[in-house]
């Protein structure tokens, strides 16, 4: 049995790996993802390889290995799920499902986890448009881009966010944009990159930072295929 540390810590470094398109992950990388030390890095790795869940050697990279990812992406399954519940059936918001997620994450029963599958009708992507790995460990790959990368005068679909704090799906949810929603770029500063966005007629000026956190595919994109380059409308 892990322990809930031990269980953080793949999961980090699933997601890391995962959403970077890159096996290996550094010491310092995990550490600025967990809000840890390097030092209580080089600790906790030094346990996770005893146990054959990682490969790694100091101050070198970390991979994971075959049953520290399967590991991994059953938390990460569970946590999704988890928020998915919290969001569809019990009216949490999107920006607190998260926090209780971390802590129903940790439950070990799989016929539990079979059951709120079930129940949630086999979802592919959580609340934050995150995809849900199913019982085989597979997850839905999505062609995205960042808003920031979107053209003037081109239109997109929000479907993703990238990051998850409170603070920033609080400020989302004020702007007015949410998962699905269609987002049309009116302008954009050249000095610093001020964008003007359009969401159900209204139009908000949002900064880089926010549009760098915003993930959107184009119209004619179909998830787990990027749509045609003559047919992209945000290319």
């Amino acid at each position: 049995m892990l322990s809930y540390t031990e269980e953080n810590y793949l999961k980090a470094l699933f997601k890391i790996s995962f959403d970077s398109g890159i096996e290996e992950v550094g010491t310092n990388e995990l550490a600025a993802a967990l809000i840890v030390k390097p030092a209580t890095v080089n600790d906790m790795l030094k346990k996770l390889k005893e146990k054959e869940l990682v490969d790694y050697k100091k101050y070198g990279k970390i991979t994971l290995t075959h049953i520290g990812k399967k590991n991994a992406i059953g938390i990460v399954r569970k946590h999704r799920l988890w928020e998915t519940f919290l969001y569809k059936k019990l009216e949490f918001s999107w920006d607190e499902v998260h926090e209780v997620a971390e802590q129903l994450e940790h439950i070990h029963s799989s016929k539990l986890v079979e059951k709120l599958d079930k129940l949630l009708d086999y979802p592919e992507f959580d609340p934050h448009g995150d995809p849900i790995p199913n019982w085989k460990g597979e997850l839905k790959v999505q062609f995205k881009k960042k808003l920031s990368d979107v053209a003037v005068g081109k239109s997109c679909k929000m479907v993703a966010v990238r990051d998850n704090s409170s603070e920033f799906l609080q400020y989302v949810a004020k702007v007015g944009v949410a998962i699905n929603n269609q987002i049309s770029i009116i302008s954009k500063e050249e000095y610093d990159a001020i964008t003007v966005i359009e969401v159900n007629g209204v139009r908000s000026s949002v900064s880089q930072k926010f549009a760098e956190n915003i993930f959107v595919v184009c119209n004619n994109c179909i998830v787990g295929k990027s749509c045609p380059k003559s047919k992209c409308e945000i290319k």
